[in-house]
C-alpha cells in the first residue's frame, strides 16, 4: 500500500480540482484579498470546500475563476456583476460548445447531400 500513496499525492498536484490553497494563498496568488474571496463566494462564483479545520480552501480552477473576475473589478465593474458576467462567459462557452457538437455532423452531412 505505501506506494500507492506517493502515486496519489502526485496525482492531487496535478488535479485542478484538489483544494490546495489557504485563503491567504490564493488570495496572494491571485493578487486580491482574502475578503475578496469570501465576497465572490458569497456571490457563489466559487465555493470552496472546507478543510477539517473549517479553513476554506481553493483549486486552482477556482483560482483562475477568481482571477477572472479580479480583472474585471480592477477595471471598475462590481463585483455582484463582475460575478455575474464570468456565469455568462461561462454558459455561453458551453452553449457553444454543445451547439458546435450538434451542428458539426449534421452541417457535414447537409453539405454532402446539396
Amino acid at each position: 500500500m505505501p506506494p500507492e500513496t506517493p502515486a496519489h499525492g502526485t496525482d492531487r498536484f496535478d488535479d485542478d480540482d484538489y483544494p490546495a490553497y489557504t485563503m491567504g494563498r490564493a488570495a496572494e496568488m491571485i493578487g486580491a484579498t482574502p475578503g475578496f474571496l469570501r465576497a465572490i463566494g458569497e456571490a457563489r462564483l466559487i465555493t470552496p470546500l472546507r478543510s477539517e479545520g473549517g479553513h476554506r480552501r481553493y483549486s486552482r480552477y477556482q483560482l483562475r475563476i477568481a482571477a477572472r473576475a479580479r480583472e474585471l473589478v480592477d477595471a471598475g465593474t462590481p463585483i455582484d456583476a463582475a460575478c455575474r458576467i464570468v456565469i455568462l462567459e461561462d454558459q455561453l462557452e458551453e452553449a457553444l460548445r454543445l451547439n458546435d457538437e450538434l451542428r458539426g455532423p449534421a452541417v457535414g452531412r447537409s453539405g454532402a447531400d446539396s
